[in-house]
């Protein structure tokens, strides 16, 4: 435990944080699994909106940086592109 209380206080509030941030980056995994685990481009195209959309609102939160949320889109776009 924290000697300091302002140091005792950033680890409160980081607990807090990632309660909250769980579910959202849950969200996230879980779309980009389903993407991954999609067979078809159809079903392919529409996991990747979701994905993409899942992305957009974890940045919106504060909850992934715009630098690593673009990184990701662009891994499923390129993934998305190379399917048959």
């Amino acid at each position: 435990m924290a000697n300091i209380k302002s140091s005792a206080k950033r680890a409160q509030i980081s607990v807090r944080n990632t309660l909250r941030n769980a579910p959202v980056k849950t969200t996230v995994k879980s779309n980009i699994r389903k993407f991954n685990e999609a067979t078809d481009k159809e079903n392919a195209a529409a996991a990747f909106r979701q994905a993409v959309v899942s992305i957009d609102k974890a940045v919106t939160k504060g909850v992934l940086h715009k630098s690593a949320a673009a990184r990701r889109k662009s891994r499923l776009a390129k993934k998305l592109n190379k399917m048959a």
